[in-house]
């Protein structure tokens, strides 16, 4: 049978095995129905980062097509601009006509980001309006000279928001802002950096606002305390299913929040939490609210990183006995960053976390062969990176080879599509091959991570 003899339906099922979007584009050109076909899941979401070679020229050719082309523009659901033009010559004043008019065109955008700071302004704000279909916005917050922020209270209907970076006016717009969009958000997220104007007095007058609210994420709040948290879980009616508190302030009482949580139940629902630990806070103190914050929480995904200097503490083996010991048969992702974890909990949690999927973790360069031998015990485990401490000496142990890289993956769960150490990751695949006697081998092979998507241990550490 020809491929071209293959019955139609198939080929959207065989599409969504192609990820790069230079391979979707290329599958455009085979014949018709392949167009038909590819080019919506190519254009279905456009994402440029400031590391993508010429991003900046990207970003103008993206928008001279939307403009252009409104056909492929409706085909856009989530567009991520990470990297844009600050400053444009004088003679190119048409190139923001060119953005304007290519998201007015993208009548069915379900998600933008538009997050490099000073690329935002107004016109571009009062075009995504028109967006009716528009339920996500990531955006940079430090407003000055560029947008009128009160121009966020033309969002009404969004489900999710993202805010980096906010300066005082556009914070003083938050309050306005939620009691328009307050019944439709589920996932609010301030990354505040160097931003100090979210407060406890600030999330304590929005917390009327927020009691649909499903997600919530703090990065470096350092004005937040248990107070103002806990005045957005008390209003909260149903109870949140993830929660990020990252780099709030050291006054951060985690067993006063866990014992207000405990008698109101409101982590009855938590399948996600993401913490930050500092030198700075009583360990053990720390360890025993956050068991006990977590422990009537269905918990699922389980992240946590040093929010200053590279984190080795004996006091944390408790909290992954006692994680084990509490979430162990739910737990899909266990996730630790610029913190060491000693060889023992990691075998404890590859062989007794039997859902797990994901897995991060800190380990010393020459444990490779130990950590090996666990990982194989983790049967369901389908992601792995592994990281050196930060004081490891590069030159003593260089950037891990891919054969050393398979030679760990043979070692683990059949189900693994994703290994990575330090900054190299690659995709796991698969190769059949027919022996002599008839049998099908199947040969593990490492490929270029290709995925649009940013591979989480890049995204983690935020602070």
């Amino acid at each position: 049978m020809a491929f071209q003899d293959l019955p139609l339906e198939i080929l959207p099922e065989i599409l969504q095995h192609i990820v790069r979007p230079q391979h979707l584009a290329s599958a455009c050109l085979v014949n018709k129905k392949f167009h038909q076909f590819t080019v919506t899941r190519l254009y279905e979401r456009v994402s440029i980062y400031s590391w993508h070679k010429e991003g900046k020229i990207k970003v103008i050719k993206l928008f001279d097509t939307l403009s252009k082309y409104p056909y492929l523009a409706s085909l856009l659901r989530k567009l991520e601009i990470r990297d844009f033009p600050k400053a444009l010559p004088d003679a190119d004043g048409d190139i923001m006509k060119q953005v304007q008019d290519g998201l007015r065109n993208c009548t069915n955008l379900r998600a933008c980001t538009w997050t490099r700071d000073g690329s935002l302004d107004s016109d571009i704000l009062r075009v995504l309006h028109s967006c009716q279909n528009l339920e996500e916005l990531e955006l940079n917050g430090h407003n000055d000279g560029h947008y009128d922020p009160r121009l966020l209270l033309g969002f009404t209907h969004l489900r999710r928001i993202s805010i980096i970076m906010p300066s005082a006016a556009v914070v003083s717009q938050l309050r306005p802002w939620l009691s328009l969009t307050g019944d439709t958000l589920r996932s609010l997220t301030l990354i505040c950096k160097a931003s100090t104007f979210v407060t406890d007095q600030i999330l304590e007058s929005l917390a009327p606002f927020l009691v649909n609210l499903e997600y919530l994420h703090l990065t470096g709040c350092v004005k937040v305390t248990h107070r103002g948290v806990w005045s957005i879980l008390s209003s909260n009616t149903k109870g949140l299913l993830g929660l990020g508190l990252e780099g709030v302030s050291p006054k951060f009482h985690m067993a006063t929040l866990a014992s207000q949580c405990i008698s109101s139940g409101a982590l009855i629902r938590l399948r996600s939490i993401t913490l930050t630990v500092n030198q700075q806070i009583p360990m053990k103190e720390w360890v025993t609210g956050v068991v006990e914050l977590l422990s009537t929480s269905p918990l699922e995904l389980f992240q946590i990183y040093s929010s200053g200097a590279f984190f080795e503490s004996p006091v944390t083996d408790d909290l992954w006995n006692q994680l084990i010991l509490n979430h162990g048969q739910r737990i899909t992702r266990f996730s630790v960053h610029r913190m060491l974890i000693s060889l023992e909990a990691i075998d404890n949690i590859c062989s007794q976390c039997t859902n797990l999927e994901q897995l991060f973790i800190v380990v010393e360069p020459n444990s490779l062969d130990i950590l090996a031998d666990s990982l194989g015990k983790a049967k369901k485990l389908r992601t792995v990176h592994i990281n050196y401490p930060t004081e490891a000496r590069v030159d003593a142990f260089p950037v891990l080879r891919p054969e050393r890289a398979l030679s760990i993956i043979n070692r683990c769960s059949p189900n693994i599509t994703e290994f990575g150490c330090n900054t190299r990751v690659w995709q796991v695949e698969r190769q059949i091959t027919y022996l002599e006697n008839g049998t099908l081998d199947v040969l593990r092979k490492l490929a270029p991570y290709g995925s649009p998507e940013v591979p989480e241990q890049f995204l983690v550490v935020r602070t």
